[in-house]
């Protein structure tokens, strides 16, 4: 399974940005598309953004979709997330898998720490 490390969270006020990267300690993620998900406090996890293996499809939960961009560089085993416009309710914390199905919404493998995200009004 694939090891990543999610950094680059933080406190920001709103309307402000933020970019989040994900990197891969022990296997090379050119073989997978790639997603983030977002836990915000007392809620169910949920999709936010997905690239596939070679960049030519990208796919956005509707609440991102115009303000966060994925990005991957295979050669450095990272994918990015920039986060533009936050609101308060981007608060949460994000995490980085592996991804399949049609909508590469599905995620593959165990959970990693995340990278906590507070956005203040």
């Amino acid at each position: 399974q694939v090891q990543l490390v999610e950094s680059g969270g933080g406190l920001v006020q709103a309307g402000g940005s933020l970019r989040l990267s994900c990197r891969a300690s022990t296997q090379d993620i050119a073989d997978y598309a790639m997603g983030w998900f977002r836990q915000p406090p007392g809620k169910v996890r949920e999709f936010v953004a997905a690239i596939s293996r070679i960049e030519d499809r990208a796919n956005y939960g509707a609440s991102v979709t115009g303000r966060f961009t994925i990005s991957r560089d295979n050669a450095k085993n990272t994918i990015y997330l920039q986060m533009n416009s936050l609101k308060p309710e981007d608060t949460a914390v994000y995490y980085c898998r592996p991804v399949y199905g049609s909508t590469m919404s599905s995620p593959l493998g165990p959970w990693g720490q995340g990278t906590q995200v507070t956005v203040s009004s």
